[in-house]
């Protein structure tokens, strides 16, 4: 067998060496890529509107209390991948013991952009009105509540990489009932 002559080794191993370094070029570029550009960011939640739709407060024969609340919350994606959701529902509590849940309709988030989510949330005293903390606070003039929701869905990233995604917010919604306004703030993580 004959082997190669000195120039086609010389050859082959410049060959190689470009090759080898253009690969760990392009991996320098591509963890780079992914640690800056593509590195996943938690959604921003804001509340565009909260609304105090009704307040009916019966105090006898036995007390009850309703409020409806409608939130506007805007979602800012900022990742460079859509975010496609399935239905889901946000569960509202005082003080830990439930006070109400809302649907949320399956939708998709575009990549960079806004998304306004509507839902209206019926609260019904009957799940917190026993707590020892709730008359206290509605003679203060102010109830505080916890909104959580977890959406499941899939980011895709550039109509390629699909991954398994999971978007956790809570809210924290103050209602005021003399006054019939409400207040929200709102914090968002995504899990994958």
């Amino acid at each position: 067998m004959v082997c190669c002559n000195p120039r086609t080794k010389k050859a082959l191993k410049i060959g190689c060496g470009i090759t080898a370094i253009l690969l760990i070029i392009l991996l320098i570029v591509a963890i780079t890529l992914y640690f800056t550009i593509l590195k996943p960011k938690s959604p921003q939640v804001t509340t565009r509107s909260v609304a105090l739709e009704t307040v009916r407060l019966e105090p006898f024969p036995a007390f009850h209390l309703n409020i409806t609340i409608g939130l506007i919350l805007t979602i800012h994606n900022r990742n460079y991948g859509s975010f496609k959701y399935d239905s889901s529902r946000a569960y509202v509590t005082y003080r830990g013991d439930p006070a109400a849940e809302a649907l949320i309709e399956a939708d998709t988030i575009p990549a960079r952009a806004d998304h306004d989510l509507n839902t209206t949330v019926l609260i019904d005293s009957d799940g917190f009105s026993k707590n020892p903390n709730f008359l206290g606070d509605l003679f203060s003039g102010c109830l505080n509540f916890t909104s959580s929701t977890a959406l499941h869905g899939k980011v895709t990233v550039w109509k390629v990489l699909k991954l398994k995604a999971r978007t956790v917010s809570t809210c924290d919604i103050s209602v005021f009932p003399k006054f019939q306004n409400a207040t929200s703030v709102c914090k968002s993580k995504i899990k994958f």
